[in-house]
């Protein structure tokens, strides 16, 4: 048994509402938070009309409110995009809110097309290239502040927090950065499942224990989807399928409705099915057995699982079904 958590990209459905989405986010924390899941973490995307997380710190403290014990977080900041020390105000304003709940995942991409990217107003220029040292950076704002009389620049609220950082990546580049820095990982084996287990490798054969890890820690990341039948959870799987499709077509509109008659172009499926190959999506029986063969397979510390699913109703079962597999160690 592990620690299973949830990645919520707060999704706009088809016929929806941005209010809708963000209240379903917090309705689905709570849920969540009763059944024993650790973390519920959302993501920052931008210029996507079907993800309402874009103001992802904001997001985070509105599920702080509807919840109590859970920790929340971001899968993930793209550093990129801001300043160190402007993430760092934002985390300590989270952490003074919800202590000893937050945490902080880091990604190194933009979350979005370039337009977007530039529109965010940093340099793209060196953004990418500049990622560990905008890590160190960061974790010197969060950290130990007693000689914040001779820092040239502080972070508050930030300083004396210690937010957790983790490192995300979907490539081997920030799996040698987390393995350096001795930081936890989380490898995005939900949508970019070709170097997971090379990512993997390189984190646990190159750590070096730090002040805040003495070992390796990996979360994998996969797409969930559990309903009480296999053909009932195939259905709604298809909005999700329709989802990378449409972006693959640059295709950009709300997280669609299901559909029975589902037909992709065969580049599409092929597409799909590669992007999505470690999707969890099934009856209990099903889920439980996929399950097990994937957590073998990685030797996982944490499993981390996004629910793309249109009803929240249907996202709120998966929720149910995921916890009752006997896989996951709960949290009291």
């Amino acid at each position: 048994m592990i620690p299973f958590s949830i990645l919520d990209l707060s999704q706009v459905g088809e016929g929806g509402t941005v209010r809708e989405a963000l209240d379903n986010s917090a309705t689905m924390a709570g849920h969540a938070e009763t059944l024993g899941y650790t973390r519920y973490w959302l993501a920052e995307h931008h210029g996507m009309p079907g993800i309402a997380s874009a103001a992802t710190s904001i997001v985070i403290a509105h599920v702080g409110q509807a919840t109590k014990t859970i920790r929340i977080g971001s899968g993930g900041i793209m550093l990129p995009n801001h300043s160190p020390l402007v993430i760092a105000e934002q985390f300590g304003t989270l952490e003074a809110l919800f202590p000893g709940r937050v945490d902080l995942g880091l990604g190194r991409a933009p979350g979005t097309d370039m337009k977007t990217a530039r529109a965010l107003r940093r340099n793209l220029d060196n953004g990418v290239d500049s990622f560990p040292n905008d890590v160190l950076e960061l974790q010197a704002y969060l950290g130990e502040g007693d000689d914040a009389a001779s820092r040239p620049v502080i972070a508050v609220p930030g300083m004396n927090t210690n937010v957790p950082i983790w490192l995300l990546g979907s490539s081997l580049y920030s799996a040698q950065l987390a393995a350096m820095l001795g930081l936890p990982y989380a490898f995005a084996s939900h949508f970019a499942p070709e170097h997971l287990f090379q990512a993997l490798s390189i984190y646990r054969s190159q750590f070096k224990p730090s002040a805040v890890l003495d070992k390796p820690y990996a979360m994998v990341g996969i797409m969930g989807v559990a309903a009480d039948t296999d053909d009932e959870a195939k259905y709604l799987y298809t909005s999700m399928q329709q989802s990378f499709a449409n972006l693959r077509r640059n295709d950009r509109k709300p997280f669609p409705k299901p559909n029975r008659g589902l037909q992709l172009t065969p580049d599409e499926a092929a597409m799909v099915d590669h992007m999505l190959k470690y999707a969890v999506v099934g009856s209990p029986a099903t889920i439980e057995s996929k399950l097990k063969a994937f957590l073998a397979q990685t030797e996982a510390d944490e499993l981390i699982i996004s629910m793309p699913i249109h009803d929240i109703k249907a996202r709120l079962r998966s929720v149910e079904l995921f916890a009752q597999t006997g896989l996951m160690e709960a949290v009291n």
